[in-house]
């Protein structure tokens, strides 16, 4: 899917204390940077939820969303990212934006979510935009609600192929947004505990 990728190689911050930054990125297949149009309306939806939020990215590539959170005043993001060209040019973007309040984790993001949190804090926004048409979405959801990932009302953004149909929603996990662009449907969840 090309057309999601700019040629140049870069990933453009929309909002935020780095509006209007670019940041290079690595041409890596499979990279998929959510196009600036999504994330406007992602980030429209948590407009008022993400100032000193938690992040978890799970499936950081180019990091455009966790980037994009933590310019708009996101309190610690959680990066992970498989490839890990990629997750050195995330290391190095977060130090060119003197960042200091995030991690890179390089490694399998599922073996990561299996582990459970090492300590108390779990997260207030999540986000899911696995490498289509690998299985990878119903997994990383099972894992987030059963490893206790998920802060109470945490929101999760999940962004997927528009042919997968088979969504595995987990328990406590309540559609709030949903749309299509072309070959792509994102969606937004709250984690919601029951009274």
């Amino acid at each position: 899917m090309s057309k999601n990728k700019s040629a140049s190689g870069q990933v453009r911050i929309i909002s935020g204390q780095w509006r209007s930054r670019k940041l290079p990125i690595h041409d890596l297949e499979g990279l998929r940077p959510t196009t600036d149009r999504v994330r406007e309306t992602l980030f429209n939806w948590l407009a008022s939820d993400i100032r000193g939020a938690r992040v978890l990215d799970c499936f950081a590539g180019s990091g455009a969303l966790s980037l994009e959170a933590l310019s708009r005043y996101a309190s610690y993001a959680r990066i992970c990212e498989l490839q890990s060209n990629a997750a050195k040019q995330l290391k190095q973007n977060l130090q060119t934006l003197k960042c200091d309040n995030a991690d890179v984790i390089s490694g399998d993001s599922l073996a990561l979510l299996k582990q459970g949190l090492n300590d108390d804090k779990g997260f207030d926004i999540v986000f899911v935009d696995p490498p289509f048409r690998k299985g990878l979405a119903n997994t990383t959801m099972a894992l987030l609600a059963e490893h206790n990932w998920l802060n109470e009302n945490a929101l999760i953004y999940l962004e997927t192929e528009s042919d997968l149909t088979q969504i595995a929603i987990p328990n406590h996990w309540v559609e709030l947004k949903q749309k299509n662009a072309g070959q792509v449907t994102y969606r937004l969840f709250q984690y919601q505990l029951d009274e």
